[in-house]
């Protein structure tokens, strides 16, 4: 039966999840049932996706990365190698918190680098750009360039993923240099113009 999607034969999609088209399911990779996954979406090597999860269209999932319940990936997110998310704000193995899961929302074409790390309960901004390595532990505007432990936003980015010459505050107007595009920064917030 075709389901318009790949799977590897190493992979585990259990009965139930939602796959949509040209969708590829990688090496070793574990798709819950409760999963919702749109179109054109990529799972690398190792990934497991958990049951309470909605992941929109063109959604790149590198090698290694568990996306647990609570998660919501938007359209157009990437998700770095060995990045992290979480569900609970203070684990213990001897105490059950499944009820006190906080959801955290990646919104549209948003990039999480390599061995990030996402705490749970947080909003990451429409295009932001988190930097490998860094540890998210507040909520992240759009269009900013989050760094280090913990992140701090040292910058913009733009759609296409080039810096933009903004001050971190205040007032601006630029283009990104690869695709012209107009931004501006109005009360500390990046909008794109056109």
């Amino acid at each position: 039966m075709s389901t318009g999607y790949t799977v590897h034969p190493t992979a585990i999609v259990d009965a139930g999840a939602q796959i949509g088209e040209g969708s590829r399911v990688w090496h070793w990779v574990h798709i819950s049932a409760g999963a919702r996954i749109g179109r054109a979406c990529s799972f690398g090597q190792n990934v497991f996706v958990g049951n309470d999860v909605h992941i929109g269209n063109n959604v790149k999932v590198q090698n290694n990365v568990s996306v647990y319940d609570a998660v919501t990936l938007e359209d157009d997110v990437f998700c770095g190698p060995s990045m992290v998310f979480t569900n609970v704000y203070n684990p213990r193995s001897a105490v059950t918190r499944k009820d006190e899961y906080r959801r955290t929302l990646i919104r549209r074409g948003a990039t999480l680098g390599a061995n990030s790390t996402i705490v749970c309960g947080v909003t990451v901004g429409q295009y932001a750009f988190v930097g490998a390595g860094a540890v998210i532990k507040h909520d992240v505007p759009d269009y900013a360039l989050m760094v280090g432990v913990p992140a701090r936003q040292i910058g913009w980015m733009s759609q296409h993923g080039e810096r933009l010459n903004l001050p971190l505050t205040g007032n601006g107007e630029t283009a990104c240099e690869q695709t012209g595009r107009r931004y501006t920064l109005s009360d500390s917030q990046c909008r794109l113009v056109d």
